[in-house]
């Protein structure tokens, strides 16, 4: 998966790259930046920081990983938050930009963020995850990288209070506790929906097997190839919106019988703005459904009734929530 929301500490992470949350003068701080420094060996660290010297707000320079096991740490200086009257949004955009773009300068593949100046700057989380989601996301277009944005800390909720309380009532509203009669009703509906195709008359008579084989619709890959161009989009477009590398792209494009995985499908029925009825049409083609027992299938049928098809809100809200995300 291209870009992921994960939690863990940013200094475990095995990427190409971690980025320090740094401040000017790129000396040892507090939070994120003193476990960076601890972990990589603060000696060694602080002194090619020195040789640096000074960055300026939304600048990025890029050390020796020394202990850590990222081979690189990328240093960037968020703003500090004063009431978002002073060009902290921009400032903010700007650190992602400049550490994505001195990566990429590096050949570096992989690298993980922390949410930067959430912290002892003080920038509202759920204001700073989508700075850096925008910025994120902006870079995926044109650029192939492997994306972590690190959260530590179980309680740390990053959507807003009110989109947060809105999704929890509609999840209250349609969750369906009693699954065994739920999936009784899934299977009659399976049942009477196979028998559209099998069972043309009341009879006895034996089918033979080609007969059989003429009923098969479309595969989930023909079907998704098929929306693809229905939609005027480009096969690049398709996937990159879907939050889903090239490769597995290629895997389904070359493959008529892939079965992807369930998150990966609705990426797909996201990247291309189905509704509901459409999305349960891929998603059936694939082996699955949507059910009114799981939270994270109400959560995507609500974002589907919404009509919002933006994928990384649409994963803010499944991490917030606790779900595995869409993409791969």
């Amino acid at each position: 998966m291209p870009f992921k929301i994960i939690r863990n500490d940013i200094t475990k992470m095995k990427t190409d790259a971690i980025v320090n949350a740094a401040n000017i003068n790129l000396q040892k701080g507090g939070g994120v930046c003193g476990a960076i420094f601890n972990a990589a060996g603060s000696e060694e660290l602080q002194k090619e920081c020195n040789s640096i010297g000074k960055i300026n707000v939304g600048e990025a320079v890029i050390t020796s990983g020394y202990k850590l096991d990222a081979k690189y740490v990328i240093h960037t200086v968020g703003p500090i938050w004063r009431g978002g009257n002073h060009n902290e949004e921009n400032l903010l955009y700007s650190a992602y930009k400049s550490s994505l773009n001195l990566a990429l300068k590096n050949n570096i593949k992989s690298i993980s963020f922390p949410l930067i100046s959430s912290g002892i700057y003080g920038y509202p989380k759920h204001e700073a995850l989508k700075i850096a989601i925008s910025a994120i996301g902006e870079f995926l277009l044109k650029h192939e990288m492997d994306i972590y944005l690190v959260v530590y800390g179980k309680d740390t909720v990053l959507l807003s209070e009110r989109i947060f309380s809105k999704i929890e009532e509609y999840i209250d509203d349609n969750y369906v506790e009693e699954i065994d009669r739920k999936l009784e009703s899934y299977e009659l509906q399976n049942f009477l929906y196979e028998s559209r195709f099998f069972e043309t008359e009341p009879s006895k008579k034996k089918r033979k097997l080609e007969d059989v084989l003429k009923q098969t619709e479309e595969t989930f890959s023909e079907m998704l190839l098929r929306l693809i161009d229905e939609k005027g989009m480009t096969d690049i477009e398709a996937y990159k919106n879907a939050n889903v590398d090239r490769k597995l792209f290629s895997k389904i494009r070359s493959k008529k019988d892939y079965r992807p995985s369930k998150a990966t499908a609705i990426a797909f029925a996201v990247s291309l703005k189905l509704n509901l009825d459409e999305t349960r049409d891929l998603l059936r083609r694939a082996g699955y459904a949507l059910s009114p027992s799981s939270k994270f299938d109400l959560i995507i049928k609500y974002y589907i009734e919404e009509g919002n098809y933006d994928i990384y809100e649409i994963n803010e809200a499944l991490f917030s929530f606790d779900q595995m995300l869409l993409g791969v």
